[in-house]
């Protein structure tokens, strides 16, 4: 069940934003500082809101997006509103962590080394390589035959 958020507006004095990315994937995550434990995902496919251990499933992903939290010692503080959209479940929520850890540094810089070391400020870049003209895909051909 969603917990609403009633008369609630999303402003700067309130939260604290930051956008994640990866692989197709984009996060937009706010960090509420009015409501701590509540974590809602809006899905742009969808069109719906949805609470994250329902939206992610799996518990190692939701480990994953609560990650930050735990190794800054910042956990129960803060609420999450992600905007989602693009890539899979996975990588959205690779994207929503990695959102997440940047709107830890945005509410305090000092946190900007801890997360540094454990690899949480670094965008992975690896992306879907684009299929080549003449080529099956991105590196398998077709099949040459001599007759």
């Amino acid at each position: 069940m969603i917990q609403k958020l009633k008369n609630f507006k999303i402003t700067p004095e309130n939260s604290y934003y930051a956008t994640g990315k990866r692989k197709e994937a984009v996060a937009r995550v706010w960090l509420l500082r009015d409501h701590p434990g509540t974590f809602i995902v809006r899905s742009d496919r969808t069109k719906k809101e949805y609470e994250l251990k329902d939206y992610v499933q799996r518990e190692t992903l939701l480990n994953k997006i609560m990650h930050p939290f735990k190794l800054t010692g910042q956990e129960g503080k803060f609420g999450i509103y992600a905007t989602v959209k693009g890539g899979g479940v996975s990588a959205q929520a690779e994207a929503i962590m990695y959102g997440v850890a940047r709107a830890l540094v945005e509410y305090n810089p000092e946190l900007r080394p801890t997360l540094k070391k454990a690899g949480l400020l670094t965008r992975d870049a690896r992306k879907k390589e684009r299929k080549k003209y003449g080529q099956m895909g991105a590196r398998a051909k077709y099949r040459w035959s001599k007759r």
